[in-house]
């Protein structure tokens, strides 16, 4: 199954969850009135000494039950339940880096240079390369235990959550795999669902509080005694406490079922991705042949257990609620020969190797996985920016790459690592700090000509902060000499730096950006390109919308393949040829080329704005149109190359690397 029915099928889950949690509501509203019913047919007695027979008991809690009394409860519920999920929902609002706060966890620093540390960050920057995402902050929990999680709403404010357990015991082929797991719940839709079933089960959980609550409060007389008032509402609380006990069953019944078949398949995809089995299999016979296993002692850690990469609350009585399979099943699946024997693991003594340091002599990954490096290193990103460089794409790259779109392959993740590993030292540094990383995307847009860059640079110099305005002269000469295949990666890798910017320092930041386009009083498709990745991963998202339509939206599919069919094509005929071949593939009649200067930034971002809001089915013969657009001459220049990797970003279609 692909990345768009994944897609598809997240979002049918997502309704499938929402009519069971609407079905456990009910239930706790008909549990409730019931309950409710019968405490007051108990206190509701004409004559305190004559007994209460069950008949006459019931007849008086049947007589109670009425709509009336049903609907007020259903308010009372309803309205807790509601006040709760938004409470949680407000609190998760930031994304991934709200529940790796919530654990107790502490961010990375991009630039550090704990050998540890940097071993997670260096795997977690080749698995988004190569997949295609915004590299993810990483946040280290210092737990002992062996665990890990992937949180946040969309890919831009994804996070990857690591144990120190798992940092320090697991090596680095067995970090790849659980790390490759996580990045498989990103890109079928579970991060978000996760998010959102932490949200609605705390409306649920927030009945049992206010139970508890009253329990609490309930009032006294003097001397110690409780009036008829006082009955009521310790009665209303137990109610409650039950309910919400009831509740958080069902819910987390719901939560775990769901939770456990996608589990199967992220592990299927982290080796589909990696190519190496035993690198997620062992980190899995590591988690059961450890003493504290997988288990997470942060106080949050139940309301979160569904997000982790193995079991992170409870014990073997527990199963039945168990939010993952068991260890043995998971491992099964990938190796069926396993001897069923679990792994005592060591501390790893080995320390990363820098990224330019090439293959450890170590390196005990499959010879098969091994070969693939040589391969990818042959292949490219984004073809060349000129004719004079590099020799551009195959037209099949792109098709290719569509295709892996939620699934790369270990190629791709050997081109990831090798792209890291050829970079400039000191460029791959300065993108790891959030002063540097700024002056690395300014330098990256500053022109080659003379009077304009001049111009560029005074502006810098006059509203940029001073120290990122010395830091670009620095990078100018090792930035001038860049592969323009290495601008995305480089750009990808700054991101994480760049999301800790505070308020101030991001609208200075963006402002100077803005400036340095705008100083020829035009803006390029490249440069539209880079500065729609940066401001897309790491402004929040728009406010969702409802689904639109592909064949309501024929402008806007106009303009995205009249600009990359003029990113590519300087010949009109051919233009034209290229724009027709390409539309012929969409549900959409009579499109038609727009002239060249028709083509704007101020055009392009409503545009993909709109198509983001389409179904994945039509995301993908849309993606399949934009590639026919830019392969059409049989090549993929950098222009093209770029402008279709800032589309597929802003379409939410994580597109990876375009390989030979």
């Amino acid at each position: 199954m692909n990345f768009f029915e994944q897609q598809e099928r997240a979002k049918r889950n997502t309704s499938k969850l929402v009519v069971l949690m609407g079905l456990a509501v009910i239930s706790l509203v008909a549990i409730s009135s019931v309950a409710v019913a019968a405490i007051l047919a108990l206190l509701d007695q004409n004559d305190p000494d004559a007994a209460l027979t069950a008949g006459s008991w019931f007849a008086k809690m049947t007589a109670l039950l009425d709509w009336h009394l049903v609907g007020t409860i259903a308010v009372l519920v309803i309205g807790v339940v509601v006040a709760g999920s938004l409470f949680k929902h407000f609190q998760l609002r930031s994304g991934g880096k709200a529940v790796a706060e919530s654990l107790n966890g502490r961010l990375i620093d991009p630039a550090t240079t704990d050998l540890e540390e940097r071993k997670i960050l260096n795997v977690v920057e080749e698995m988004a390369i190569a997949s295609g995402i915004p590299v993810p902050p990483v946040y280290a929990m210092e737990d002992e235990s062996i665990n890990a999680f992937a949180a946040g709403h969309t890919p831009q404010d994804a996070v990857i959550g690591v144990t120190r357990g798992c940092i320090r015991l697991l090596t680095r082929d067995e970090l790849q795999g659980v790390v490759a797991h996580e990045f498989s719940h990103i890109f079928h839709g579970d991060m978000r669902l996760n998010t959102r079933l932490v949200a609605t089960l705390n409306g649920i959980l927030l009945i049992g509080l206010v139970g508890y609550i009253l329990l609490r409060s309930a009032p006294f007389r003097r001397g110690g005694s409780r009036d008829n008032s006082a009955f009521i509402m310790l009665a209303i609380g137990m109610v409650l406490v039950v309910v919400g006990f009831a509740g958080t069953f069902f819910g987390n019944l719901i939560k775990s079922a769901v939770s456990r078949q996608r589990e199967f398949l992220a592990d299927a995809s982290s080796v589909q991705f990696t190519r190496n089995p035993d690198g997620i299999a062992n980190a899995l016979k590591k988690i059961g042949g450890y003493g504290a296993g997988s288990r997470i002692q942060a106080a949050n850690a139940s309301e979160y257990s569904h997000m982790f990469f193995s079991r992170a609350v409870g014990g073997a009585f527990s199963t039945f609620m168990a939010t993952h399979p068991p260890l043995e099943q998971r491992i099964r699946r990938i190796q069926r020969d396993w001897d069923g024997k679990f792994i005592s693991p060591q501390p790893e003594p080995a320390a990363e190797p820098g990224p330019g340091m090439g293959p450890r002599a170590d390196d005990d990954r499959p010879r098969a996985v091994r070969g693939v490096l040589g391969a990818a290193v042959a292949g490219t990103l984004m073809g060349a920016q000129s004719s004079a460089q590099a020799a551009p794409l195959g037209s099949k790259a792109s098709r290719d790459a569509i295709e892996a779109i939620g699934q790369p392959s270990a190629g791709h993740v050997a081109y990831a690592r090798q792209t890291i590993a050829t970079l400039d030292p000191e460029l791959r540094e300065a993108a790891h700090d959030a002063y540097s990383a700024r002056a690395l995307i300014y330098g990256l847009l500053l022109a080659t000509s003379e009077p304009l860059r001049s111009s560029q640079l005074t502006a810098l110099e006059q509203h940029a902060d001073p120290d990122v305005y010395r830091y670009v002269g620095k990078l100018g000469a090792r930035l001038a000499g860049l592969d323009p295949r290495s601008r995305l990666p480089l750009v990808a890798l700054a991101l994480p730096a760049l999301k800790q910017l505070s308020s101030t320092q991001y609208n200075t930041f963006k402002s100077c950006l803005g400036q340095l386009i705008m100083a020829d009083k035009q803006v390029s498709l490249m440069e539209w390109a880079l500065y729609r990745i940066v401001v897309h991963n790491i402004e929040p998202p728009p406010r969702a919308t409802k689904r639109a339509a592909l064949g309501s939206l024929r402008d806007e599919c106009q303009v995205l393949l009249s600009a990359l069919v003029h990113a590519g094509h300087m010949d009109a005929s051919q233009a034209r040829i290229a724009f027709d071949t390409a539309a012929s593939n969409l549900p959409l009649k009579t499109m038609e080329l727009l002239p060249r200067d028709a083509v704007s930034a101020a055009a392009l971002k409503p545009a993909v704005i709109r198509l983001s809001t389409v179904a994945p089915p039509d995301k993908r013969s849309l993606m399949q149109a934009l590639a026919q657009a830019v392969e059409h001459d049989g090549s993929i220049t950098v222009a093209e190359a770029e402008l279709l990797r800032a589309i597929a970003d802003s379409l939410d279609c994580p597109l990876p690397p375009l390989l030979a």
